[in-house]
């Protein structure tokens, strides 16, 4: 997205040579010639950048422009010009807040270089700005290989360059936020920072002034003018996190800014115009939000452009152990907790949990199992139920020997700590299994109604390793 710069001179040839310089270079160029002009300006459209004179005539002069703009847009940077300019000059400047100080007549070098780096601290200064709001990340990029999820990454990859507004389903812990950080990354949008609303967390009396701002003296406690998400999000991508928990009159102002891409602050009057596209996430059914009629159903439509649905965990269980190793190396690292891996037996149980918390679960496990390992390998859990360690068996043989006597009706794995018990039952139940069907892991799978790779990896694990190969 081309960045904009507000030229402010009373001077129409100052004006156009200025404008020329930078418009060849490929900024949006916007002219006020008078401070009053420019602020007026500045409230309809915030620029990135603006070129100020210090000296115009039937204006307001540049000084007390340049202290309204500071104050009332304190991360706005200001190149200020001057044909009249000294030391003393420029000094007072800087001192009130512009961010260069340039002599006329303009050098182009001189000028295209200064607003480079104007641009540069500004989005600087909104990224940290935007940091410090942003709750911590639990990833950099979606991890796993499984048809569900590349069947999301082939959506995303299409959806992403486009201006289309983005609709996130998914429940809980699927990782909603980090399949918008991917559209965003992947978008034309993706040089300025991406900003981050979870309605759920802001208080419904708040939630209009935290998208909006507001001005001065709006409210109780408005003592200063604040620039709301939106204004942050100006030619870049806002996240609305959560957004079934908006209230209905916030919602209302919602799809008036997708409509116009206008709103006005809490307390104003005057609209502002922004460049914002919106990608919202919601884990509960907006539909059925609808018909309780806790949501809007032309925001909705509006919201629902290209619908996008992360898989729960349990729809992509083969990446549980890309997963696994991935949160654990980086958790390893950070904390300086030396190599460690987790056994397969270990892996093949994660495999089988439900994880009804989904991948943020599964990474909270990873750092317990992390923490309360002593050795290197991790190979049980001790929060389970009985804290012991997952037993296999020996071999083959042993597994078969062991499915024949608990056949032959010995039920002593009754007696058995639970994870131990759990294992015998699981070698005689397969045993039986695979041999009304012939061995056929196809079939077998089918008829207990599993997963044949899970089926395949469970086999291995309780040791019928022998009976499987070739298979």
């Amino acid at each position: 997205m081309a960045d904009k710069i507000l030229i402010v001179d009373d001077e129409k040839d100052i004006r156009l040579t200025v404008g020329g310089i930078l418009g060849d270079e490929g900024y949006l160029v916007a002219q006020a010639s008078s401070g009053p002009e420019a602020l007026e300006r500045i409230d309809e459209s915030v620029p990135e950048a603006i070129i100020l004179d210090l000296w115009m005539q039937n204006s307001e002069q540049g000084f007390d422009v340049l202290a309204r703009i500071k104050d009332e847009y304190p991360q706005l940077p200001v190149v200020v010009i001057s044909g009249h300019g000294n030391i003393e000059t420029a000094v007072k400047a800087v001192k009130m807040g512009a961010f260069d100080y340039i002599e006329k007549p303009l050098s182009a070098d001189k000028l295209l270089m200064t607003v480079e780096r104007a641009l540069k601290f500004r989005r600087l200064s909104a990224e940290n700005q935007i940091l410090k709001t942003r709750p911590g990340q639990e990833g950099a990029a979606i991890i796993g290989h499984s048809p569900a999820l590349m069947e999301l990454m082939n959506k995303i990859k299409v959806v992403a360059p486009t201006p289309a507004s983005v609709l996130i389903t998914g429940e809980n812990g699927v990782g909603k936020e980090l399949a918008a950080r991917t559209l965003h990354q992947l978008s034309q949008r993706a040089d300025r920072p991406m900003v981050e609303v979870n309605c759920a967390a802001i208080p419904e009396e708040l939630v209009e002034s935290e998208l909006f701002g507001h001005e001065k003296g709006a409210f109780t406690g408005a003592t200063a003018r604040k620039q709301g998400r939106f204004d942050q999000a100006n030619n870049s991508t806002l996240f609305l996190d959560e957004i079934g928990d908006m209230s209905l009159k916030a919602q209302a102002k919602v799809l008036r800014i997708l409509q116009e891409q206008k709103f006005e602050r809490v307390g104003g009057v005057k609209t502002i115009s922004v460049d914002v596209r919106i990608i919202a996430a919601s884990n509960k059914n907006l539909e059925e939000e609808i018909e309780r009629g806790a949501f809007r159903q032309d925001l909705y439509y509006r919201l629902n452009v290209v619908p996008l649905r992360v898989p729960p965990l349990r729809e992509r269980r083969e990446d549980i152990p890309l997963l696994t190793d991935t949160f654990l190396s980086q958790y390893t690292r950070d904390n300086n907790l030396g190599s460690k891996r987790i056994s397969e037996a270990m892996m093949d149980e994660l495999m089988e949990r439900p994880w009804p918390g989904n991948v943020r679960e599964l990474k909270n496990t990873v750092e317990r199992l992390a923490i309360m390992t002593q050795g290197e390998v991790i190979d049980y859990d001790p929060s389970s139920p009985s804290g012991r360690r997952v037993s296999i068996a020996a071999s083959p043989a042993a597994a078969v020997s062991a499915g024949e006597t608990a056949a032959a009706g010995d039920q002593s794995y009754m007696n058995l700590p639970y994870r131990e018990a759990r294992a015998e039952f699981e070698r005689n139940y397969l045993r039986h299994q695979l041999e009304a069907h012939d061995h056929n892991i196809t079939q077998t799978a089918e008829a207990i109604d599993m997963d044949r790779t899970s089926l395949h990896k469970k086999l291995k694990a309780l040791g019928f390793k022998d009976w499987i190969e070739g298979r």
